[in-house]
This record gives C-alpha cells, structure tokens and sequence, in this order.
C-alpha cells in the first residue's frame, strides 16, 4: 500500500489516492464474472448491474457461502462493522478465494450528521468514496420520490374529497375513501436528520392549498419502499409490494392502500432502474454490491436480497452486513431476511472493540465529537472484563440461531496484548471462535487470520433454525424476541399497542407476515442509557405498525424516533469542495 498509511492520512485522503489505481469497470466486472451486457456503467466509475439477466444466465449455478457480519452493542462512534466487512472481503481476497460484499448505501442523514459515511476506513474502504457516500447512483432518492408521491396522492385525495361531492368524484372516476386524517400511516420522507420537521402542520391556507392537519417526516431510509427494495426478489415482486402499502385508516378504521389510491404503480416507475444493485470495489479491487439503506433500530438494516442472490451466484464467498448489533440487526437478518430470500449463513462474525467493551464495563459516556476519557487509552482489564458481558450476551444471540459465531476484535493502536487476550479467552469460553485483526491499519493483510478463521467456520455443517414460526400470534413472538434475544424479564404494552395486536393477530393473513422491531440500538434494552447487559427491565411496546408491502410488522419499543436529529458538531462543517479541481473535501 505504500504511501496509503491510515496514521498520517484521513479517510477521504487515502480514498482519493486509491483511486488513482482502481481498477477500470470492464475489469472489475469480468473479475466479478459478469458477461456482456451485464454490466450498466453510470459514468467512469460507478456502475448497476442487470441483476435480472444474471439471475436468468445463473439461477441454478451452486450457491457460495454466505457470511454475515454483526456486532456488539456500538458506542455513538460505531464499531467497525463495515470496514470489518471490507477488510473481510480483502482478508478472503488474500487467501486466493472468489469473493464479493453486499452492503448498503449510506444514508445522508449520518454521513453529514455525526456518524459521517459508511465506505468503511483505514485501509479496509470502498472506493470512490465521494460518490458512494453522496448520492451514488440516486437509489435513495428515487426511495424518496417514490414515498413522497404516496403522500402527494394521499393529502391531494384529501383535499378534494373535502372540496367534492360525490357527483363530482364520479364524474373523475373516484370513490370517496373517507380517509380519517387522525389515522394516517406514513410521514413526508427526506434523506437527512432533521428533527424540526418531526411534527408539523400542512394545508395553511385556502381551500385549495390541501388539507390541514398534523403531519411530519421520517428519513427515508426507515421508508416501507426502502424495506420493499430490500426485500422485493423481482420487479413483478415489488410492483405487487408497492400496491400493498398502507397509508391511512378510513372512518371505519379499514385500511387505505396505495392501490386505493391509484398511485402504486407510478410510484413503481420511480423504482424500476434502483432495482439494479450498485458496484464499486474495495481498495485492493475486490467488487462491492451496495443497494438498499441502513438503520436497522428503525428499519430492515440490511443490504437487497437481489444483492445478495445474485453474488452468491457469481462468488464463491458473500460478505454481507446487518445493521447494528446482534440483538437487532442480526436477528433481523436472521428471522426475516433469510427467511423471504431462502439464503441460510455458513458463519456469522460479531465484531467487537476494546473501547465498546470497556463502556460497557461501565466506562466514562463516549460521545462523537469529545475526547476519550483516559480509561480508554490505558489498560484496564477489570473494565474490560465486565463490559464482555455485552460480547457473552451477543454470542448467545447467534449461538441461538444455531451458528457458531467468530468474535472479530476490530484492533484499535491503543489495544494491549494483555486486553486482546483477555477478550479472546472470553470469547472461546463463551463458545466462539476469536480472531484479532488489523484490517484498519494492514487492509486484507491485516484480516488473514479472521478471514482464515470465518472460511473454516464457513465449511462446518450447522443446525440453522428460525427463532419464531410465522402462525405464532404476534405477542407472543415480541414476548419471545424481548426476553430470549434482548435479555427483557417480560413486555409491557400501551393500550394502542394491545388494541392493534389484538386485531392483527384476529386477521389470518396479518399472521403470515414478519416481525421487524423498533428499538434503540444502543442498548440491548429499550433504554439507550442501559449499557453492558442490563438486567431485571421489562420491554414497552408503545405502537405497531403495519408493514404489508415489506411483509412484516413493526412493533416499536419505548421513545425511538423515525426521524433522528442533527448534533450540535455535524460532518457537514468539515466537508467542502475544491472549486479549482471539483474534487469534495472532509468526508469521513
């Protein structure tokens, strides 16, 4: 790597170094095994694939093992989940195996909030960096238009419903729906953390200016069309997907679609070219998929079946990653994701740091932004050994699934011997295998022995079981997921939540669909403020919401927003363009 040294350089630097060696598209597809006409090139450097084409050309070529990456319960500053996935992919790449990423586009809220872009770093990112972290190849912008127009179509219904008789909706062709507007389902969407728009009021004015009533907006990445992006296997699939979205409740508490709404298929129009998974490559030219968005606290959190079908076809590997840590993301993965793509995991890697563990352990409050606390800096190993009561907790989470995880302790140049010894004794005692890596510092060379580890894991025959069945009612699988996965004595429940449970588990079709939970992702409780493994608490589920284009419910734990807030130090004041070559500084 020569002069890409992570100790003196920033992220977007070295990115912007590697690039001036990555290699050409026509390449990096033929290495990928794409044929002609497979590869859709949008510009110099990013492409889409015709996923449907290597589908057909491949649907009954053997399937690759398939390894997920997940993690221990983050800090504010995240953990390395996704440079670990790309140091995984290089660590792979070293020991001579055909392999591939799937992972998802970064959302603008984070990469110019606090948490800045997903690319991964130090050695072990994705390249080019700008692109990938700003806009790529407008995915979640069509995600965004494509939700917005469901509200268009919704609030403008509304105003004429107000304004008509029914006469006059005869004559348009229109059925009143009767829409209760104290019931409607979804918000405006909009791709960054904007917390003023949270709760608003719309339709001011005149008769014509729309309908006035409470409104706001979630960021699009928690958008049902993003989850139906994530999980939709097809565009035949998607369309039917797009047709089932509930946006309202009418007077009479029946549910109004976007198919009531005449809007289903437009909104399709916007999604047909997102349908086609991104390709960009690590910094050691290994092929990167990337489709779908983040946030699993809030959303599915995972990268396409689409992506993930289609590597697995064309690799001998497929490094995936799932939102957050185990409790949430990993369990997601697992109980929804591998059940509607019918892909099982060969392994399953928990990444872990000193610093997380030692937080856990009751160390100082990490904030973005602030100095570490000396704590961090220096040994402590009676710290460290308490905050691993997160790690235990998040291995028996996989273990549940019938997988033997691989501990994958993220290095940080502040880690001792003595601490990364300590952490890899629990591991192992735990029933995980443990691997140290420098993916951040060495890229693939620094992963051989995690990558060693995970393609031995990757070849052992495991018992890979649901946690749930689909006819179990509804409470019962939260009561299920709050005490076995997250640790909960027992589940409490508002009276709105217990109402629309009741009526949900009442409708037999409503029992064939999926649980997605809401929760806090930096707790295994509901309670951000609850670290290590947090005992004696019970789990309150304040709402439920109905997902059925996504083919799931989403039962929400405690106070979770759907729309998350900027900070005070947001990435945005660092980042800045170059007017003399275009080229964007900062990112990070």
């Amino acid at each position: 790597m020569g002069k890409l040294d992570p100790t003196r350089l920033k992220d977007w630097e070295i990115a912007e170094l590697a690039e001036e060696n990555m290699k050409p598209l026509y390449q990096l597809a033929r290495d990928l095994g794409l044929a002609y006409g497979e590869l859709l090139p949008v510009g110099e450097k990013l492409a889409k694939i015709d996923y449907a084409r290597i589908w057909d050309r491949l649907r009954h070529a053997p399937t690759g093992r398939y390894i997920d990456i997940t993690a221990i319960t983050p800090t504010p500053l995240g953990e390395g989940k996704t440079t670990t996935t790309i140091g995984l992919v290089q660590g792979l790449g070293k020991l001579g195996k055909r392999v591939c990423g799937t992972i998802r586009q970064p959302s603008g809220g984070p990469t110019f909030n606090i948490k800045g872009s997903a690319a991964g770093g130090g050695l072990s990112q994705c390249i080019p960096m700008v692109p990938f972290s700003i806009r790529l190849t407008g995915d979640v912008e069509c995600v965004t238009n494509a939700h917005n127009l469901a509200m268009v179509a919704l609030t403008a219904r509304m105003q004429h419903e107000r304004n008509y008789d029914d006469d006059k909706l005869n004559k348009l062709g229109l059925r009143r729906l009767n829409i209760d507007p104290n019931n409607v389902q979804i918000k405006w969407a909009i791709d960054f953390c904007a917390q003023a728009l949270r709760n608003i009021i719309i339709g001011r004015g005149g008769k014509m200016d729309g309908f006035e009533m409470e409104s706001g907006a979630q960021i699009s990445v928690s958008s049902e069309v993003m989850a139906i992006l994530a999980v939709a296997r097809n565009l035949a699939d998607l369309r039917q997907r797009m047709a089932k979205i509930v946006v309202a409740y009418d007077n009479h508490n029946n549910p109004i679609t976007t198919a009531d709404l005449e809007v289903d298929g437009a909104m399709t129009a916007w999604m047909v070219d997102a349908l086609n998974p991104n390709l960009v490559q690590t910094i050691e030219g290994q092929p990167i998929l990337v489709h779908a968005g983040p946030f699993a606290n809030i959303a599915i959190g995972q990268s396409s079946i689409i992506a993930d079908l289609v590597a697995t076809k064309l690799c001998d590997y497929v490094v995936t990653e799932s939102g957050f840590a185990a409790d949430i993301g990993f369990e997601k993965f697992w109980n929804l994701k591998c059940r509607m793509s019918g892909l099982k995991p060969n392994a399953v890697v928990v990444v872990a740091t000193v610093r997380a563990l030692k937080m856990h352990g009751g160390g100082p409050t990490v904030k973005p932004g602030a100095p570490l606390a000396i704590e961090y800096k220096q040994e402590n190993l009676a710290l460290l050994e308490k905050g691993c009561e997160n790690l235990v907790a998040h291995i028996g989470i996989v273990r549940r699934s019938g997988i033997r995880p691989v501990v994958c302790i993220n290095k940080f140049y502040t880690d001792t011997e003595a601490e990364l010894k300590l952490v890899c004794k629990i591991a192992e005692k735990a029933g995980a295998e443990a691997a140290v890596s420098d993916h951040w510092l060495k890229g693939g060379d620094g992963a051989i022995e995690l990558a060693e580890k995970v393609a031995a894991i990757a070849q052992e025959e495991h018992d890979f079981e649901y946690l749930y069945a689909l006819k179990m009612p509804l409470k019962q699988r939260i009561e299920l997921i709050a005490t076995e996965i997250y640790g909960a004595k027992g589940v409490t429940y508002s009276e709105k939540a217990l109402e629309k449970i009741k009526k949900l588990d009442a409708n037999p079709h409503m029992r064939s669909l999926g649980t997605c939970m809401v929760k806090t992702h930096l707790s295994l409780s509901h309670d951000p403020n609850l670290k290590g493994r947090p005992r004696g608490w019970e789990l309150p589920i304040q709402d439920v919401m109905v997902y059925e284009g996504a083919g799931y419910v989403v039962p929400i734990a405690g106070d979770i927003k759907l729309m998350p807030g900027t900070g005070s130090d947001p990435a945005f004041r660092k980042i800045d363009v170059d007017v003399k070559t275009g080229k964007v500084r900062g990112l990070f």
